[in-house]
């Protein structure tokens, strides 16, 4: 019975985080668990205005999911073989003006 109960436990946390990618606004908890950081990592963010958030009502914290993403993807490190392609898209660009 106690492994039915894990095994029901990993799928409402399965089907919970299968929500939390299907909205375009996420609660304060939500973006804990999409950010997979601490409360306090994210109350920092906020406190320093380094992410992006809403406050209807000035008590709630709301965040667009989308602006989540563009923070996760800020500082991006681009591959050699990334690197190369932009190189050699480059040079052709000032060969052919």
């Amino acid at each position: 019975m106690d492994e039915n109960l894990k095994v029901l436990t990993q799928i409402k946390d399965l089907l919970l985080q299968q929500n939390i990618y299907n909205k375009d606004i996420l609660s304060f908890k939500e973006a804990i668990s999409y950010l997979d950081v601490s409360e306090s990592f994210l109350y920092k963010l906020t406190s320093e205005s380094r992410i992006t958030y809403s406050k209807p009502g000035g008590k709630l914290i709301y965040f667009k999911k989308v602006d989540l993403d563009k923070w996760l993807l800020q500082n991006r490190n681009v591959g050699i073989g990334e690197m190369k392609t932009n190189l050699n898209n480059y040079f052709k660009k000032s060969n052919n003006e």
